[in-house]
């Protein structure tokens, strides 16, 4: 199974609180919303939901999910509804808690052979949506196969960004690109491994 990543993420690299105001306001952070999806990008992002063969979430990714999507009556239309909703979803977290979403099995002992073991299933995708913590820690720990950027054209200013200052230096191998109408860049890259000087 395939470790895919997709995230949003602003001109300047922010990918805190796309979704809306109040969907993480950690740091005061109070210019959430900024990620205004065309009828395009919307279709690309079903294309990755449908490709779905699992979910893996960090936990405060998981919690926004969960009540949002996890309560939503099913609207008969949305293949990420469909994907969420029916998929098995796994947690990283180095606190267990009891999942009120069904069918989702925490992660907290051994967190990187647990997802090495996913990846060696066989089927569809194991997906990481949004969950930057979650994000960078993969990318420190080689598990990402391939991760897809939908970079919108706003300057947000300050949040958490999605690559840290101390993220590793990795070559990436551009696998895929578009652009939508309303300027939404949607790229998809591979690992070809680390960068001279690293």
């Amino acid at each position: 199974m395939k470790l895919t990543t997709t995230a949003q993420v602003s001109v300047d690299g922010v990918m805190q609180g796309p979704g809306g105001p109040e969907e993480d306001e950690r740091g005061v952070f109070k210019r959430g919303g900024w990620a205004h999806f065309d009828i395009e990008a919307g279709t690309v992002m079903d294309e990755i939901y449908q490709r779905a063969g699992a979910f893996l979430f960090g936990r405060r990714t998981y919690e926004i999910f969960a009540d949002t999507w996890g309560t939503w009556d099913d609207p008969g239309n949305s293949p990420i509804w469909t994907a969420l909703n029916t998929r098995p979803k796994y947690v990283a977290s180095t606190t267990p808690f009891d999942p009120k979403w069904t069918n989702t099995t925490v992660l907290s002992d051994n967190v990187a052979a647990a997802i090495r073991e996913l990846k060696a299933k066989i089927g569809g995708e194991l997906q990481v949506h949004g969950s930057g913590v979650l994000f960078r820690w993969l990318l420190d720990n080689d598990l990402i196969d391939e991760m897809n950027l939908f970079t919108f054209p706003v300057v947000v200013g300050q949040g958490t960004r999605l690559f840290a200052d101390t993220s590793p230096n990795i070559a990436l191998e551009l696998v895929g690109s578009q652009s939508t109408p309303k300027g939404i860049t949607i790229q998809v890259y591979r690992s070809s491994g680390h960068s001279a000087g690293n």
